[in-house]
């Protein structure tokens, strides 16, 4: 009796689309609506500016790289 058989297969596409069907369920939940606490967060325009500065920062270091040395 192997690994892969029908009820192991049967089993594994129930569990994923009950996963699935939760998954789909919290992510709704999570993204912010048109109520009170609609639009971004403060820890979402962090991350964003974080990204932005770490973005230019790379792009800065890159460019001195590129300039011809003395």
């Amino acid at each position: 009796m192997g690994i892969i058989n029908r009820r192991n297969a049967v089993l594994g596409w129930g569990v994923w689309k009950v996963a699935k069907k939760f998954g789909k369920r919290k992510a709704r939940a999570a993204v912010p609506g048109t109520g009170e606490h609609a639009g971004l967060n403060k820890g979402a325009i962090a991350s964003m500016l974080a990204a932005a500065g770490g973005g230019l920062w790379f792009w800065r270091k890159k460019s001195d790289e590129t300039t011809p040395g003395s």
